[in-house]
């Protein structure tokens, strides 16, 4: 099964660099008003990289985005498609959780190239907040 955020994801992960891990990742962040905002990974030797996740949030923020519906993430080594789960890391579904409600929806692939949905909450159940 394949849905218009997923394509765009798709499109988002060929912008990936990743010379290092050499496993690409796209984003497609889809906002309340209905904008998509695109991110993928970016990798550096020097400093811990960027996830795709946080990259679509600090362009869609940055434009003064603050309102968020879902996020769908795929990922999987260079040359090959995706269609595994591919979930965001603790620091991404921490940095998440700053910007969307509980119910807020992460989207990924599972093994079989279908669409599974999560909530935040059951992805940061203890999240930290102030």
């Amino acid at each position: 099964m394949d849905n218009e955020d997923v394509k765009l994801a798709k499109m988002a992960r060929e912008n990936s660099y990743s010379p290092y891990s050499r496993f690409k990742v796209g984003a497609a962040l889809r906002t309340k008003s209905g904008k998509v905002y695109l991110g993928c990974n970016v990798e550096n030797h020097g400093i811990q990289g960027v996830c795709a996740e946080r990259t679509a949030f600090v362009k869609a923020i940055s434009e003064g985005e603050r309102e968020f519906e879902k996020i769908t993430v795929v990922g999987a080594p260079e040359g090959t498609e995706p269609n595994e789960m591919c979930m965001p890391c603790g620091y991404c579904r921490q940095f998440m959780s700053e910007f969307v409600d509980r119910d807020f929806k992460v989207c990924v692939l599972d093994g079989d190239g279908n669409i599974r949905e999560f909530a935040m909450n059951d992805l940061l159940p203890y999240g930290f907040s102030l």
